[in-house]
């Protein structure tokens, strides 16, 4: 049994990844730790999640594992990218390989975007970076919509499973 329900929001929709699981759900407290995490340079929690997810989650049979990119903007804000670093994180604790394969194009950012909005916002941002023909474990921080992770292994165009560090849940 995973420690986040199986969201409804999925189920009929057609979607580019074979599966997404969550180590944890984002909930108010999880929502601080990633906020901290994220926007206010607390780099060292990338580890301590990574760490949540490896102990929560099987480890994946893929063949590389890659992260959601940044934008440039936000990335060069931060100093470097939480995805990035929770992926690299998972992949050494897993003992797979961590490569680059997306690059993110210009666009609005997701934060306070509606569900629809968000797979707007997304359906083309990202390109692979060259052709997969490898089961690839996409990673990102949370998982709020799909719409991201969709369109990122949209991108990718091959067997690609999603993990992340927190899920949000809608009742």
């Amino acid at each position: 049994m995973w420690p986040v329900a199986r969201c409804r929001e999925c189920s009929g929709r057609r979607l580019a990844f074979a599966q997404a699981r969550a180590a944890v759900a984002y909930d108010d407290v999880v929502r601080r730790i990633v906020r901290a995490w994220k926007e206010r340079g607390l780099r060292s929690l990338a580890d301590a999640a990574a760490a949540i997810l490896v102990d929560t989650l099987p480890r994946p049979e893929v063949d590389v594992v890659t992260f959601v990119p940044a934008d440039r903007e936000r990335r060069r804000a931060r100093g470097y990218h939480p995805a990035e670093r929770l992926a690299h994180a998972a992949a050494r604790l897993w003992g797979l390989p961590c490569e680059s394969l997306l690059v993110r194009g210009r666009g609005p950012r997701q934060t306070g975007l509606a569900r629809e909005a968000r797979r707007r916002n997304v359906a083309h941002a990202f390109a692979a970076t060259r052709a997969e023909r490898r089961r690839v474990l996409l990673v990102d921080d949370v998982y709020t919509t799909g719409a991201t992770a969709h369109a990122a292994a949209a991108a990718l165009g091959s067997h690609v499973e999603v993990a992340t560090f927190a899920r949000a849940v809608r009742s």
